[in-house]
């Protein structure tokens, strides 16, 4: 009788567990977004101190922009990967931020160019670094993907590619700004190799078919030298998309976010351990990340629509907005 009685005790220990274990997946796979966008333009030392009301309003506007633009594409079932896409030019076209028009100058006073797109649905991805006369490279990131065999190209070779397409070039004065002549000249002065202005971008998406994408564009590093290359254009370290996870991009430190395999490190968090996509961006962000000394931030979206905006540093600026919801952008740590 005893036996039974354990028996039976057993089995029901057994059954509550698969329960709960049930009941939290369930949870887990709760639906907060039909589609939606994350961006961000850099993280960094971005405190209220440093901008005036007018400009702050300057970049909080270019931001709505971005995602507004997103949005509609994904409102009107269009694919994550198109509004990623669009999102990003938003952004590459302002000289606000470190990209495309606002890239900011290497050592031997040139733009040099780098950018990555990445298909969740299929794991299929795209980049380019180096590149001189492209003016929007996470196009030329989107045909590597979409039109080669190949992930990424790098410098002449690559816009030798590109020429066989429609893609837009221009005369290298096209992304000389003011800000960044003069931040070069400083870090030149200074003999600094950090990047003065953190304004790297990024977007990720999920459309209405539950598909994920993830893009990011940049101009590097203030002062970069010998063809340095970063993480925006390396998969895994500043971009990753997977359906069965999230979609990342991220902005920083390059260095650190190579080394960590940052972005693909949140997806295998959530695809192994089982954490939320807040958990593996925390955990690897604000602990990971932060223990080496590495600064930065990740924007992320799930597959349920959850989203994330985590950074370690004064700042990020960043926004996201989800369907049937208004925009919401910031700046500041808050």
């Amino acid at each position: 009788m005893k036996k039974i009685l354990i028996a039976v005790l057993v089995l029901t220990c057994l059954s509550l567990v698969s329960c709960t274990r049930e009941v939290k997946s369930q949870v887990s796979e709760t639906k907060v977004a039909d589609f939606g966008l994350v961006i961000h333009g850099g993280a960094g030392n971005i405190v209220k101190e440093r901008f005036s009301p007018e400009k702050k309003t300057e970049y909080e506007q270019k931001l709505e922009e971005a995602l507004n633009t997103g949005y509609e594409i994904l409102k009107n079932g269009g694919a994550s990967l198109d509004a990623v896409q669009a999102t990003i030019n938003v952004l590459e076209d302002s000289p606000l931020f470190n990209a495309g028009k606002g890239a900011v100058f290497s050592a031997e006073e040139r733009n040099e160019l780098d950018a990555s797109i990445m298909d969740g649905k299929t794991l299929n991805a795209g980049a380019v670094a180096g590149v001189m006369h492209t003016r929007n490279p996470v196009n030329l990131a989107r045909l590597v993907m979409d039109s080669s065999k190949h992930v990424m190209m790098v410098g002449a070779g690559a816009e030798e590619f590109g020429k066989q397409f429609d893609i837009e070039f221009v005369d290298t004065e096209y992304f000389k700004t003011e800000k960044s002549w003069k931040a070069l000249q400083r870090a030149k002065a200074k003999e600094k190799s950090l990047n003065e202005k953190m304004g790297t971008v990024g977007c990720v998406a999920l459309d209405k078919n539950g598909n994920l994408a993830a893009g990011t564009s940049t101009g590097g590093m203030t002062n970069k030298k010998f063809k340095r290359v970063g993480d925006s254009p390396i998969i895994g370290a500043g971009t990753y998309a997977n359906n069965n996870t999230c979609a990342v991009s991220a902005t920083g430190h390059g260095e650190f976010f190579i080394r960590n395999c940052v972005t693909h490190d949140i997806s295998a968090l959530m695809e192994y351990k089982n954490l939320s996509l807040k958990d593996a961006a925390d955990k690897v962000i604000m602990k990971k990340l932060k223990n080496q000394g590495g600064n930065g931030g990740i924007v992320a979206i799930d597959k349920n629509g959850n989203v994330a905006m985590t950074f370690n540093t004064p700042g990020m600026f960043r926004g996201f907005r989800l369907s049937g919801k208004k925009a919401v952008v910031k700046l500041f740590a808050e």
